[in-house]
């Protein structure tokens, strides 16, 4: 019965960092004070890189980055979205 319940608790507090990390990140802002805006997504594909998807659009990495600004690129996974269009 205590594993039961201490289980529970760990899942319910895993559940809450989670949100929280959530919504740190989707609550970030650029610099003015403004959110990027995207207008095309992509889909991250097995072997893809920042760098490989920047050339594929034409897109500068300053710019990528500026429509992505919660993009950790060291970490991207398969299907993942990535803005590829937009304004930052």
């Amino acid at each position: 019965m205590a594993n039961t319940k201490t289980s529970m608790f760990l899942n319910i507090a895993l559940l809450l960092a989670l949100l929280l990390v959530v919504s740190l990140a989707e609550g970030r802002k650029l610099a003015d004070g403004s959110a990027p805006q995207c207008d095309l997504v992509f889909g991250v594909q097995e072997g893809d890189t920042c760098f490989d998807i920047t050339k594929q659009f034409n897109l500068t990495t300053e710019f990528f980055n500026s429509i992505n600004p919660n993009l950790n690129c060291d970490a991207l996974f398969v299907g993942q979205w990535v803005c590829v269009a937009g304004a930052a």
